[in-house]
């Protein structure tokens, strides 16, 4: 069951965090929407602007619809991650999506708020949600690429301001995380200051973390001894899923370690049996293998065995 975002947040605020989860292909998508029906999880599906241009924008859009068949007891929002403005002008007019993300954050703080309220304009006419981001994240996830020097937290009382000028749904803060799977060198975490400050000055808003992979040790190892070489790698301490959840953060981003999980089982699958040349084998390990993963993400984040009470919530909602 696809649900408007903002149902889901409304739900979640104060108590746990929503997994939302990027997918590019079928084994991904099969295995996040098992992984939360075996944990009982709401969650939200995320499509980069760069999934949609993998094959056709029409294909992932088509597995999801099929999965929600397949699935109908699942609760979840369709959400377009580290979208320009065209491309969260054409997810608006798809009628598929229940929430878009512009992401203008590069851009100088004024032209942030013209071009976001320009996206919120268009997407509220069509009843959709919209996230925005404001601070830097450092790191690279596909077309976002902000060296560590140009990173920048968020500055709590801009947050206030943006949010009242642009009248965004949710808002993505640069708190400590970092995209991609080297992000950290050294001992850092969130900032939960930042964190309170920014839910003091909007209460009950929800809030995004971005870069939110914990880049996962033992992965990391056994791809690398699979032939793989990713040195230097680290990421978000997942005990800090849940406080954060707990101060305000409603959506928890994750891709990389997902990403970390295929390439894990596909260099392991082909080390051990190199003339192996069936896409299907290691296909079915990873969706099992992947399915086990977001069980356990929602499990720290606490949204496991949400989804009776978020459906039920969800009804009352949409019923007004």
């Amino acid at each position: 069951m696809i649900v408007p975002t903002r149902v889901l947040f409304n739900h979640a605020y104060g108590n746990y965090a929503l997994g939302a989860y990027n997918i590019n292909n079928l084994e991904q998508c099969m295995g996040l929407f098992r992984g939360c029906m075996e944990s009982k999880a709401p969650f939200i599906i995320q499509i980069s602007k760069g999934a949609r241009a993998y094959t056709d924008k029409r294909m992932l859009e088509a597995m999801i619809r099929t999965a929600n068949e397949i699935w109908p007891e699942a609760l979840f929002a369709v959400h377009l991650d580290h979208g320009d403005e065209a491309t969260c002008y054409d997810c608006i007019e798809s009628g598929f999506y229940s929430s878009v993300m512009i992401d203008a954050s590069h851009e100088p703080f004024e032209e942030n708020v013209a071009i976001t309220k320009r996206v919120v304009d268009a997407a509220h006419a069509k009843g959709i949600s919209v996230e925005a981001e404001l601070g830097m994240l450092g790191g690279v996830e596909e077309h976002v690429s902000v060296a560590e020097a140009d990173a920048k937290l968020t500055n709590p009382a801009e947050a206030e301001e943006f949010v009242k000028r642009t009248g965004c749904d949710s808002l993505a803060c640069a708190i400590g995380t970092s995209h991609g799977a080297f992000k950290f060198s050294g001992t850092q975490g969130l900032h939960f200051d930042v964190i309170e400050e920014i839910a003091k000055r909007l209460p009950r808003f929800p809030l995004v973390m971005h870069g939110s992979s914990s880049v996962p040790q033992d992965e990391v190892a056994r791809i690398n001894a699979a032939g793989g070489d990713i040195k230097g790698a680290k990421g978000v301490d997942v005990n800090e899923y849940l406080p954060a959840a707990k101060r305000g953060v409603c959506k928890i981003n994750i891709d990389t370690d997902g990403r970390l999980v295929w390439c894990r089982v596909h260099r392991e699958h082909f080390r051990d049996k190199p003339g192996d040349f069936d896409l299907r084998p290691p296909g079915k390990v990873f969706m099992s293998e992947y399915a086990k993963f977001i069980a356990s993400r929602n499990e720290l984040l606490g949204s496991a065995g949400q989804l009776e009470a978020a459906r039920e919530h969800a009804v009352k909602m949409l019923a007004k």
